[in-house]
């Protein structure tokens, strides 16, 4: 069984690697979560406290290792339900795995549970532009718990967002989304922002070449960030789960490729 196990990964790894040639782009950087404990302190920080996040949510963000620890080559964010108190994790690599184009992508498990807001995005290192969302945003992934298995990819700017209306992005139905890893990425570069499913492409944010932050924020360097949010405006739609005390996203890894 063990052996069958090494001979998949290696497959999957070659695969992969195979697929970054083809089209161009070398790994830069990765997060693999070989050592058991703590995340990294090389590559993640926590962003912690409970104030909303800006969006009404519930949760606590700590650094305990109850709310992110890595096992078995499996970094596991766990938010967690202690009375009417809910913990969680919001790891960052922000000023220290800070990106400027290429293909970002991680494999991930997701929670389930109405009240569940999972999500896989960036941030820009530096707000040159100014704070939110004229800064910009990248939602690699996203999902609510209230509407299972359909998983959002999205950019925010000054001129695109949901605050006016405006926001852009699309959506795809993973129904085993809580049972199996998917491979959730963009591919960043000058002109356009694509956004994958296991390879399978869905969505594109191209750059309408006007030369205007508030359509094209995005041509500065962004950081990583893995989370799970407890309620809030969209993930707490639908309310949360009386019986929910607990959500688990699972990350296999996270990779950086860039055009050689």
């Amino acid at each position: 069984m063990k052996k069958t196990a090494l001979i998949i990964l290696i497959l999957s790894f070659v695969s992969l690697f195979k697929l970054a040639a083809q089209d161009n782009y070398h790994l830069i950087w990765s997060d693999e979560f070989e050592q058991n404990g703590a995340p990294s302190s090389e590559n993640w920080d926590y962003e912690t406290g409970s104030h909303g996040w800006g969006n009404n949510e519930l949760q606590n963000y700590t650094s305990s290792l109850e709310n992110s620890s890595i096992k078995d080559g499996i970094l596991t964010i766990r938010a967690v339900k202690n009375g009417d108190v809910w913990t969680s994790a919001r790891l960052v690599t922000k000023n220290k795995r800070d990106f400027l184009y290429g293909r970002i992508e991680a494999s991930a498990k997701l929670p389930k549970g109405v009240g569940t807001w999972p999500a896989i995005w960036m941030m820009p290192a530096e707000l040159t532009y100014g704070g939110w969302p004229e800064c910009g945003e990248i939602d690699i992934m996203e999902h609510v718990g209230f509407d299972p298995g359909v998983v959002h990819g999205t950019v925010h700017t000054g001129a695109y967002n949901h605050s006016i209306g405006t926001q852009v992005g699309k959506s795809l139905t993973i129904p085993d989304f809580s049972e199996k890893f998917h491979v959730y990425a963009v591919e960043w570069s000058e002109s356009k922002i694509d956004f994958f499913i296991d390879n399978e492409k869905y969505f594109t944010f191209v750059n309408d070449q006007k030369s205007d932050f508030l359509t094209w924020p995005f041509d500065k360097p962004f950081y990583i960030i893995l989370n799970i949010a407890i309620g809030g405006n969209w993930g707490g739609r639908e309310g949360i789960d009386p019986l929910l005390n607990e959500a688990i996203m699972e990350v296999d890894y996270v990779r950086v490729y860039q055009k050689k």
